[in-house]
């Protein structure tokens, strides 16, 4: 089992930017995939950002390519989610995960594939 938590989140203006960090009760290294969830209210959760653990391949969602970067330090156990510049649209509460097992050359990025789940972290950006 592991627990996952997060912090950094806040609110901030439009053009600003936050750090996410995601504390991993053990090495991320155990875990195929981290990743980075949010979920803004009435809509359903969605993948933002994805890491391969052993290689650091990433990905991202569309809508925060070439904004958000996720990163990893295994030494630490953490995960990092630097977004810059934020929009209103990236509104939500934020959630880091872990998957397991290797899904194949990429990442999953739905919710379903993945294990464990932190209590998430609140972003909110106004204009």
């Amino acid at each position: 089992q592991v627990q996952l938590e997060e912090s950094g989140g806040g609110s901030v203006q439009a053009g600003g930017s936050l750090r996410l960090s995601c504390g991993a009760s053990e090495t991320t290294s155990n875990s195929a995939c981290m990743a980075w969830f949010r979920q803004a209210p009435g809509k359903d959760r969605e993948g933002v950002a994805f890491i391969s653990t052993d290689d650091r391949r990433t990905q991202y969602a569309d809508s925060v390519k070439g904004r958000f970067t996720i990163s990893q330090d295994n030494a630490k156990n953490m995960v990092y989610l630097q977004m810059n510049p934020l929009k209103p649209d990236d509104t939500a509460m934020y959630y880091c995960a872990a998957r397991r097992r290797p899904f194949g050359t990429f990442c999953p990025r739905t919710v379903r594939f993945y294990d464990y789940w932190g209590q998430g972290t609140q972003v909110t950006v106004s204009s």
